[in-house]
């Protein structure tokens, strides 16, 4: 379980000391990378410098919004910065304005940089925020832009994680993408029921508690 996990460490409010604490936990559990805010890739690289825990980080997060040259740079800058992985929201506002080439090149911009560099890319749809068809047509369109990954959600946006968001994701690029789960798994049970579907790694904030078998407190 614990090597399916890219551990959160995304609130606002998170500190340096959160970051410590929550690397050493990564490194104790064996999680397979924590994702981090942009700012914090280096201080997490350090801190988990000689573990097999990787980094992983947000871009554009948590509404996708940045310009496209604007979202490349933190693509170049984030791979400089180390990271070893990188989780982008897609544009969503030009995504439900049918706007689909933009999106497309938005997230190629990304991918090309990452590819590159041996990065892998996964694209956050916040699938909350769409309809059956809107999450499977994002998927097609993150696969035109070579993406690697799909994923549910931020954490910060409506809905996280559902079982009927990954069956969609799974049925339209399950066997040419990785698929990803995240927001709101907090618990065991969840999180084994996400994988059992065939997904291939899990969003968690709340990781200690879930692999511990307790539910964890919160909203994230």
């Amino acid at each position: 379980m614990a090597r399916t996990i890219d551990h959160a460490v995304l609130k606002p409010d998170q500190t340096l000391a959160d970051l410590e604490s929550n690397a050493k936990m990564c490194i104790e559990n064996g999680v397979f990378s924590m994702c981090v805010k942009p700012c914090d890739i280096k201080s997490a690289k350090q801190l988990l410098k000689g573990s097999n825990v990787k980094v992983s980080c947000v871009l554009s997060f948590p509404h996708g919004s940045d310009a496209t040259a604007t979202k490349a740079f933190q693509a170049q800058q984030a791979i400089e910065d180390g990271t070893d992985e990188i989780d982008m929201v897609m544009n969503i506002g030009r995504f439900l304005s049918g706007d689909y080439n933009y999106v497309v090149e938005d997230i190629k911009a990304v991918v090309d940089i990452a590819h590159k560099n041996d990065v892998l890319v996964k694209v956050i749809q916040e699938s909350g925020f769409l309809s059956p068809e809107q999450i499977a047509k994002a998927c097609k369109l993150s696969q035109e832009a070579g993406a690697d990954f799909v994923k549910t959600s931020t954490g910060f946006g409506p809905g996280g994680a559902k079982p009927e968001y990954i069956k969609i994701m799974l049925k339209t690029v399950g066997d040419k993408m990785q698929v990803k789960p995240s927001g709101g798994i907090r618990d065991w049970e969840t999180a084994v029921a996400y994988l059992e579907m065939g997904t291939h790694r899990l969003g968690i904030g709340s990781t200690e508690a879930v692999l511990k078998g307790e539910e964890a407190e919160g909203d994230y």
